[in-house]
Order: C-alpha cells, then sequence, then structure tokens
C-alpha cells in the first residue's frame, strides 16, 4: 500500500514560477528522485509519492510551505491504495492509490475543500474528509507568518519553542502565539487520528 498525493497550486498564475518551484522541488526530492517518486507537469500540477503513514502529514506540510508564500495556496487529492504499474515515472505508474488520488482532485476543483482523502474504505473516508473539511477552515485561513511557523513544527515536531523561535529571530513568547493562531493543537489531533485510522486499514 502506497499513497498519492496529487495537486495544483492555487493561484500560480499570478507568481513566478521561480518563487515557489525550487521550494516545492527541495521538499519533494526527500522521498526520492524524479521523475519515480514526484514530478511537476503542466506548470502547477504535481504528483508525489509517500508511505501511507507520511501521506496527510506530508500534505498538510506542502500547504504550509506553500501558503508561506503570499497569495498561494494549494487544492491535492490524498489517494491510498495498492500500485499496480510502475511506469517511468509516477505520471504514468497506475493502480487503486493514483486513480483514488486523481478523483480525488477532480472532484474537489469545484468544491470549497483544497484536501480530500481516499483510503478505499468509505466510513473512514466520509469521518476523515469531515475532519479535513473542518480543519481547512483554519488552514485555509493561515497567514504567511502562521503557515511559515507550521512548516517548520511539521519538518521537526519535537523542536522546541525556543529552537523555533532561535531559527526565526523571534521571541519564545512570539512562537507560542504564532503556533495557538495556527491551531497546531488541532492539527497535531487531526495527525493522531489519521495515524490510528491507518493502522486499521
Amino acid at each position: 500500500m502506497i499513497a498519492i498525493i496529487t495537486g495544483d497550486i492555487i493561484n500560480s498564475e499570478n507568481h513566478h514560477s521561480s518563487e515557489w518551484m525550487d521550494i516545492l522541488k527541495d521538499y519533494f526530492s526527500r522521498f526520492g528522485p524524479s521523475p519515480m517518486n514526484w514530478e511537476i507537469y503542466r506548470g502547477d500540477e504535481f504528483q508525489l509519492k509517500v508511505t501511507q503513514e507520511n501521506a496527510l502529514l506530508t500534505a498538510i506540510r506542502i500547504k504550509a510551505l506553500l501558503k508561506s508564500i503570499k497569495d498561494l495556496d494549494v487544492r491535492m487529492g490524498i489517494g491510498i491504495g495498492l500500485e499496480t504499474y510502475i511506469g517511468s515515472g509516477v505520471s504514468e505508474s497506475n493502480g487503486p492509490a493514483y486513480q483514488r488520488s486523481g478523483r480525488k482532485l477532480e472532484s474537489i476543483k469545484d468544491g470549497k475543500v483544497n484536501l480530500s482523502i481516499a483510503t478505499g474504505n468509505e466510513f473512514y473516508d466520509r469521518t476523515l474528509n469531515l475532519m479535513l473539511q473542518l480543519a481547512s477552515d483554519f488552514m485555509d485561513s493561515w497567514s504567511m507568518v502562521s503557515a511559515e511557523i507550521m512548516a517548520l513544527v511539521l519538518d521537526d515536531p519535537k523542536a522546541s519553542q525556543k529552537e523555533i523561535a532561535q531559527k526565526l529571530g523571534i521571541k519564545q513568547s512570539a512562537v507560542s502565539q504564532r503556533l495557538k493562531r495556527a491551531r497546531l493543537d488541532l492539527v497535531m489531533d487531526l495527525l493522531g487520528y489519521y495515524d490510528l485510522v491507518i493502522k486499521e486499514i
């Protein structure tokens, strides 16, 4: 079982790709080489292969990275399942994980949600997607500073507020306020629930 994240960048036409392309490539390269593990195509769309355990954390971190750039956001469909065919790149490979991810992205393009998941289990899908819808309510509203601090924390959840403050060159009290505003506690609860679900599926 693997996870595929298919996404497209919202508002990319108002930005030069150099503003976000290297940041995304740098992050994606952690998951292995392109095009076998990830591809960016058609200018502002991407596909990334990750472990099912890491899928939601990775998607939220992608969102935080992009939202730390003024007026950018991202729409993503996460598909979990088998990989039945390995092509010359991730966009040419196939299987339920790929199909679910692509369909999810298509289904949310007209909707009000920017993040959705399909695991193949109807009960868990309904629960997870309701939680993602509620979480999107505040994640879509992250300011650049909220997104920046969330990207740092999700990259290293064990880092202390003091360490984060040093990285950002701000006071520890400011870190605490920003994390509260970004609703870190709820994001961590959501990720905790996702961990439980993945073990069940």
